[in-house]
């Protein structure tokens, strides 16, 4: 008899909506590994991206307290070398802060010069301050800068006291108005009536490349490090237990170094006496010059010099011609 055509055996294949279901179980999984694997790249990075930005925090942290407190008049010096030689004046007690501006990260190194007054009364001049309306001085201030001239000069003073409403000693009445009085005097320009001492900004420019602080802020800057850098980095990771080792620290930062390794010397041996194989030659001789690399390979050329032999092949040839 003949096997029924609807009985399957327990081997055959399986149905279609068998298969999607399988398939789709093992691409989930394999979705949710990959997404745990994401996931744990992400955590990782941004671990690793913490841990630099703190590390260069560090770093730049040693570079402002080195640069306040041991270099101040040398960088001011390729900055302003006027400025530099009132900051040496002992009768101007002047002071160079640094600290870190700037939106982003990492920060930039700004530094501004303070007066310290110690009571002494200095008084800043300002024609603002000293020519008061309705008065001859102003009048001939007029006739001098011009009428327009004049008149763009006060559009500019009422457009200051419009956008920061504390611009004169008259308008300022509290702790806090006579600080943000004189943080707007410091950076207005002197043509305006102000100090023209704002923060500036050290630039790359400004730092000596013989000193660690170059090396930190084009690491700040680049995301390159040197060789320089690299060995000293972690001592400079380290957090300071004792005073010694903070200003060891400072120390290192803003100590001058050498730019290219110093090479043993390397003596030259010159023999510039004459040779004793020809001790009959009147003026022939043997010399020998010795060129030494940096690395101190030496080649040693023999010269040999001849000049009787010269002259007697130029007799033996006028002798053939007469």
């Amino acid at each position: 008899m003949e096997k029924s055509s609807n009985t399957t055996g327990s081997g055959g294949p399986k149905s279609d909506s068998q298969l999607p279901e399988k398939l789709h179980r093992t691409l989930s999984a394999r979705a949710a590994k990959i997404k745990a694997r994401k996931t744990s790249a992400a955590k990782i990075q941004r671990a690793w991206y913490i841990y630099v930005d703190k590390s260069l925090f560090k770093l730049l942290k040693h570079t402002v307290c080195a640069a306040e407190y041991c270099v101040a008049h040398e960088l001011l010096k390729k900055v302003s070398p006027t400025e530099a030689a009132l900051l040496k004046d002992p009768s101007m007690k002047c002071k160079v802060r640094f600290r870190f501006s700037g939106e982003t990260f990492p920060p930039c190194i700004v530094f501004k010069i303070f007066l310290k007054s110690d009571s002494r009364g200095f008084t800043y001049f300002s024609g603002k301050n000293l020519l008061k309306p309705s008065s001859k001085a102003v009048a001939d201030a007029y006739k001098i800068m011009g009428e327009r001239k004049f008149y763009q000069q006060i559009m500019q003073d009422e457009y200051i006291f419009q956008k920061f409403k504390i611009a004169d000693h008259m308008d300022v009445v509290t702790v806090q108005d006579y600080m943000q009085f004189c943080s707007l005097t410091d950076e207005t320009p002197a043509s305006s009536g102000g100090k023209n001492n704002y923060w500036r900004r050290l630039n790359l420019s400004n730092i000596p490349r013989t000193m660690m602080m170059y090396d930190i802020v084009d690491y700040a800057e680049s995301g390159v490090i040197s060789d320089r850098l690299q060995k000293e980095k972690k001592y400079l990771l380290q957090k300071p237990r004792t005073e010694e080792m903070r200003l060891h620290q400072l120390d290192i930062v803003s100590k001058v170094r050498s730019l290219r390794p110093a090479w043993p010397p390397i003596k030259r041996q010159c023999n510039l006496a004459r040779s004793k194989r020809h001790p009959n030659s009147e003026s022939g001789g043997h010399s020998r010059v010795c060129l030494s690399g940096e690395r101190g390979l030496r080649v040693t050329v023999n010269i040999f010099v001849f000049i009787n032999t010269a002259k007697r092949v130029s007799l033996s040839s006028q002798s053939v011609q007469s």
